[in-house]
C-alpha cells in the first residue's frame, strides 16, 4: 500500500531536514522552502496533508492557505500550522482561512505524528463516506426503475451493490415495433471510478441505440458503433467493457443477441439447461472489431438467464468459483420456483463459503410461460 503523502513548508533549513528525516519514517515527504515553492511543488502533485510555518519569506503561511483555499482541488487538504506564535489572534486568522490544527514551536515530534494521523484519518473516512455515496448514487442510476411486463412472460431481475461496487450496468427499451432491447454488461474496474465511466458508457450505448433503430435493429450493429465510438473518443478511448445486446421479439418468440465479451447467458430448459455459447471481443481493444448476431427461439416454459461476473466469480469453500457449470445447475434448480432469481442467489450462497456475495451482483430471469 502507498504512503500517503505530506508537504512540509519551512523556511529554517536544519528544521526542514529533521521533519523530512522524522516523517519520512512514515509518510512520503516533500519540503518547501515557503509558499511560493509550496504552490511550485503543487504543480505536480497534491499531498495528502501540509504542514507549514506562518512566517516565511516571499510568501508566508497566510498567504499560502489563502492560495489553497481559492483553488477548489486543493482546499479540503489538511493544513497544520507549526508556528512559535502561539496568540488568539493567529488562531482566528488561522481558523478563518481553514486551518485544521496549530502547533506550537518547540513541539514533541510524537505530539506531530499523532496530530498528522488524526487528521489524515479523519479525510480518509470522509473520503470513504463521500465515495459510498456517490457510488451508490450511480448504482441508482444504472439500472431501470421498473422491468417490461408482457403477457404470456414471466420477468424477474436482482441486483445489488457490494459496496462501491464496480461498472455493473442494465437497461431495456421498447422498440415501436412492439420488440424489446435488453443491455446487461460491465465496465472493467472497480469503485467510483467504474461507476462513472459506467454510467457515460450506458448514455454512449442508449444515444446509438436510439438513433441506430431508424435504420437496423442489429445487435452486432450496435456493438459495432459503440466499440468505435469507444476506440475514437479521448474521454473514453482507455475504457473497457463486456456488453451483451438482446432484440427479444415476444410475439414470435425469439431472441436475437450479439456478446462482446461478457458473462454467456444461460438458457434453461423442462429437461436441464445449457450455455448460450457464441461470444466475441470486448469493447474498447481493436478498432474495427466485427460482432456476430445469433438467433434462437424460446420455447414455452423456458428461461433466459442473464448474470454479471459476481455471481459466477463466488467462492466455494473448495477455493474454486461457482463458474459457468454452477451457473447452469442453479439455474436448471430454479425453473420451477415462482421466484426463480431469489432461488438461484440463494443456492449459491448456500454452495458458497461466505454467508454474502463478494462482488457486485445482477441477474435478469426472461422465462416463456407454458
Amino acid at each position: 500500500m502507498a504512503k500517503q503523502s505530506i508537504l512540509v513548508v519551512e523556511d529554517e533549513k536544519m528544521l526542514r531536514k529533521l521533519l523530512e528525516y522524522r516523517l519520512g519514517k512514515h509518510y512520503e515527504v516533500e519540503t518547501a522552502a515557503n509558499g511560493e515553492e509550496a504552490l511550485d511543488r503543487m504543480e505536480a502533485y497534491t499531498p495528502d496533508l501540509i504542514i507549514s510555518d506562518i512566517m516565511m519569506p516571499k510568501m508566508d503561511g497566510f498567504a499560502l492557505q489563502s492560495a489553497l483555499q481559492s483553488d477548489k482541488n486543493k482546499r479540503v487538504i489538511p493544513f497544520i500550522f507549526l508556528t512559535a506564535r502561539s496568540d488568539e489572534p493567529t488562531r482566528k486568522e488561522g481558523a478563518r482561512t481553514g486551518v485544521d490544527d496549530f502547533i506550537t514551536k518547540p513541539f514533541d515530534i510524537d505530539q506531530l505524528l499523532s496530530r498528522i494521523d488524526r487528521l489524515l484519518e479523519r479525510t480518509k473516512v470522509f473520503q470513504k463516506n463521500l465515495d459510498a455515496e456517490i457510488g451508490e448514487d450511480f448504482s441508482r442510476r444504472l439500472m431501470p426503475k421498473q422491468m417490461p411486463s408482457v403477457p404470456g412472460y414471466r420477468i424477474r431481475f436482482y441486483n445489488q451493490a457490494h459496496d462501491q461496487g464496480g461498472g455493473d450496468l442494465f437497461d431495456w427499451t421498447r422498440t415501436d415495433d412492439g420488440n424489446y432491447f435488453i443491455t446487461v454488461g460491465d465496465v472493467m474496474g472497480k469503485g467510483v471510478r467504474a461507476k462513472f465511466y459506467a454510467f457515460s458508457f450506458l448514455s454512449y450505448v442508449r444515444g446509438t441505440l436510439h438513433a441506430m433503430l431508424r435504420e437496423s435493429d442489429s445487435p452486432a450493429e450496435l456493438l459495432r458503433r459503440v466499440n468505435q465510438m469507444l476506440i475514437e473518443d479521448e474521454v473514453m478511448e482507455e475504457t473497457f467493457a463486456s456488453l451483451l445486446l438482446i432484440n427479444w421479439n415476444p410475439d414470435e418468440h425469439t431472441i436475437t443477441y450479439a456478446n462482446a465479451g461478457h458473462c454467456r447467458p444461460v438458457l434453461a430448459l423442462p429437461n436441464g439447461a445449457e450455455i448460450v455459447a457464441h461470444s466475441d471481443l470486448i469493447l474498447g481493444l481493436e478498432s474495427g472489431t466485427q460482432f456476430t448476431d445469433t438467433t434462437f427461439d424460446l420455447p414455452p416454459d423456458s428461461a433466459l438467464v442473464l448474470y454479471t461476473d459476481g455471481l459466477m466469480e463466488q467462492r466455494l469453500p473448495s477455493g474454486e468459483t461457482l463458474g459457468e457449470d454452477g451457473v447452469i445447475e442453479i439455474a436448471a434448480a430454479a425453473l420451477d420456483d415462482n421466484e426463480p432469481v431469489r432461488s438461484m442467489l440463494e443456492a449459491a450462497l448456500t454452495r458458497s463459503e461466505a454467508n454474502e456475495f463478494e462482488d457486485d451482483i445482477l441477474a435478469f430471469w426472461l422465462q416463456r410461460e407454458a
